[in-house]
């Protein structure tokens, strides 16, 4: 039978499921409501709208590398507690999701979790999983990258990971690790200089002068030499700030783009993405 607009509406109201899941579990139901919501209870559907204002800030971050080494995705699983959160089963989950992301190169958050994960999708594992648990689970996160080589590295505990893409195969594996660390270690905001938002560097720039012009030292100096200090403090920024430009933590003699270049002249840093759970 077809499903119309209204018997979506009434299910949902009834329910608090999604649309897309109110209008799959009538079809299956063929629009019989009470077998509708049966299904909707026991794909989670129902729970997780009754947890909607539970905080999942808890979770698992996981990066994965494709075989080839020049795909990467970052995914996170987020749940209600610690305890779910270091369950082996639950990071294997988590893992299989990102597996799933490389297998079906999932474009977006909303493509992965149409993707297929064994038998199911990933969004409808998910709810199997949260009306098992009875915990709000949910995927948060997912970004992927693309490029002549991905490095991976995900910190003990599973709460941070991050990816970097190169330019060029590394000579050495040991150089993504360093810099992927760097990244975990060091948050960097963007790659270098030129990276770094409009909207950021306006920010900061705004931030600089105004720390410049309230600093009493800087009281009786002119317009220009007051402008000319706030840059300074600007340059400060996006050398703490920007990976290439910080100060590399193995060797804090080097920039990370001096260590790369040590290690092959035309080695680049193209992308970054570093996700760390707040907790």
């Amino acid at each position: 039978m077809a499903v119309t607009a209204q018997d979506v509406a009434k299910l949902r109201k009834i329910t608090g499921a999604g649309m897309m899941d109110c209008k799959k579990a009538l079809e299956e139901a063929a629009g019989d409501y009470d077998k509708a919501v049966e299904i909707i209870r026991k794909k989670g559907q129902m729970v997780a709208n009754k947890r909607a204002d539970r905080d999942a800030s808890e979770g698992c971050v996981i990066a994965r590398v494709g075989a080839d080494g020049t795909t990467g995705v970052v995914v996170v699983l987020n749940c209600e507690t610690d305890f779910v959160a270091k369950n082996e089963d639950f990071v294997r989950f988590t893992e299989s999701i990102a597996d799933a992301a490389l297998a079906g190169n999932a474009a977006d958050l909303e493509a992965l979790l149409a993707l297929p994960a064994g038998k199911v999708s990933v969004a409808e594992g998910i709810n199997d999983r949260l009306a098992a648990i009875g915990e709000k689970i949910e995927l948060s996160f997912y970004k992927k990258v693309s490029a002549a080589s991905v490095t991976a590295y995900i910190h003990p505990g599973n709460k941070l990971a991050c990816l970097v893409g190169f330019s060029k195969a590394l000579k050495d594996p040991q150089i993504g690790k360093d810099v992927a660390m760097q990244v975990a270690a060091m948050s960097p905001v963007a790659v270098d200089k030129d990276s770094v938002s409009p909207a950021v560097v306006a920010k900061e720039r705004e931030i600089a002068i105004e720390q410049t012009a309230n600093d009493p030292k800087n009281a009786n100096k002119p317009a220009a030499i007051v402008e000319k200090i706030a840059e300074g403090r600007l340059e400060k920024f996006f050398k703490e700030n920007t990976l290439m430009n910080q100060e590399f933590i193995k060797d804090g003699k080097l920039t990370v783009a001096q260590y790369l270049s040590n290690a092959d002249k035309d080695l680049k840093v193209t992308e970054f993405v570093r996700f760390a759970l707040s907790v």
